[in-house]
């Protein structure tokens, strides 16, 4: 983990400032991204939808954005949940809504034998490519290759350069039969090594994605330039358009008292944060099952990194359930009404830049627990929805929908 830590540091010094600076200086726009708004129009849509069409066209929402199981079982044969999954992408297409599609990640295909790091599982990687590509012809309108590599959880076993062989082996597959299905890849913020090592390979690509939190996790001020800057920097090293693939922002979470911080130690066997690091096994032992099997996880079972993964990084919010004091967008508390207005103000600047051809709200419908660390009580994933966990729309379902709805009709009025 601390390897992919300071291969970013290295390459976004290399990278993100001097094209952030050239991106001021050359053209706004392309040929390219001209005929991607011409043909596709600005992407509106959303992450994890209800199967509630009515209320998602509701919102002016024409995209959604789910993840393709992986299409086999051990046995080689075409899996249930893949068929499923390709039923309920019909259903959207039928329903008038369009289907992003994301590949499944590396490690599931490294469990079915496939591993890019070998030849023959290079072989497989690209034939498995080829049966997406030709079998979701008519059930989806675009691909994203594999999810936010560089996020070691979603990255581990490979290094960051083997994920980006990875995606590029997927990319040189389904190019020649991609017919009328887009196609890109995406990283979560700035991920210079990334776009770098995939620079020869982006003439595959009809996007290239990018994934922005501002404010929602590290205890420091994010602020709504910073979505411009970062697409900025990436259309002016790829020359792609560029797809907003998540963004979100969370309309609850406040921080902790001390006391309240000693409960949470206490619960799992620990007076103080110094106390929990002496007995680190037994402390991520006594934690919730899913929680303390994805710390072992990302560590690889590595117990000297638990308490510096545990309490020095994000994850710390899950642990206390909170979002710290620094932890937002000057203006934009982290209440209904906040999320509600910054979805209006950065969904609407977004769109006025040529070089961005649309976003994916994360995410549809708040869950009933952090998927992440399993607390029910966690406010990190419990609360980006548009609509809550319930299905009643939330002041931010509304300003999309205004938002949106203004796109919409101004793409109409280009048309005529």
């Amino acid at each position: 983990m601390e390897q992919f830590i300071k291969d970013q540091i290295t390459a976004g010094l290399k990278y993100l400032p001097s094209n952030l600076i050239r991106s001021y200086f050359i053209r706004s726009s392309s040929d390219e991204t001209k005929r991607f708004r011409e043909k596709i129009g600005f992407i509106r849509g959303v992450c994890h939808p209800t199967d509630d069409y009515s209320q998602i066209k509701g919102a002016n929402i024409g995209w959604i954005r789910i993840d393709i199981p992986f299409p086999y079982d051990k046995d080689g044969k075409v899996s249930e949940a893949y068929k499923s999954f390709k039923e309920k992408c019909l259903k959207f297409q039928n329903n008038g809504i369009r289907v992003m599609a994301v590949t499944p990640y590396p490690k599931d295909y490294i469990d079915y034998g496939a591993d890019i790091r070998t030849a023959e599982g290079t072989e497989k990687v690209k034939q498995i490519a080829e049966f997406l590509i030709t079998d979701m012809q008519g059930y989806v309108s675009g691909f994203q290759i594999t999810n936010e590599m560089g996020i070691p959880r979603f990255t581990i076993p490979l290094t960051l350069c083997e994920a980006a062989k990875f995606i590029a082996v997927n990319l040189e597959a389904m190019y020649p039969i991609k017919k009328d299905i887009i196609l890109g890849y995406n990283s979560a913020g700035p991920e210079a090594l990334l776009h770098a090592e995939l620079l020869p390979y982006v003439g595959y690509c009809d996007y290239v994605g990018v994934d922005i939190y501002m404010g929602c996790f590290f205890n420091v001020p994010g602020f709504i330039w910073i979505f411009e800057a970062l697409c900025r920097y990436l259309w002016a090293m790829t020359g792609k358009p560029v797809l907003i693939q998540e963004f979100g922002y969370l309309s609850g979470g406040a921080p902790k008292s001390k006391s309240e911080k000693k409960a949470m130690l206490m619960r799992y066997g620990a007076s103080s944060e110094k106390d929990a690091k002496k007995h680190i096994e037994k402390f991520v032992g006594n934690m919730p099952e899913h929680f303390a099997e994805h710390i072992k996880y990302v560590c690889e079972n590595d117990s000297s990194r638990y308490f510096g993964f545990l309490f020095k990084s994000d994850m710390v919010n899950h642990f206390y359930c909170e979002l710290p004091r620094m932890t937002k967008i000057p203006g934009y508390p982290h209440t209904p009404d906040g999320q509600a207005r910054f979805f209006e103000d950065c969904i609407s600047h977004l769109y006025s830049l040529d070089f961005i051809c649309g976003c994916n709200i994360y995410c549809y419908k708040d869950p009933d627990k952090c998927y992440y660390c399993g607390q029910k009580d966690c406010p990190t994933e419990t609360c980006w929805g548009l609509v809550d966990s319930n299905g009643a729309e939330k002041p931010s379902y509304r300003s999309v929908r205004k938002v949106f709805g203004r796109i919409k009709w101004l793409e109409a009025v280009e048309k005529k």
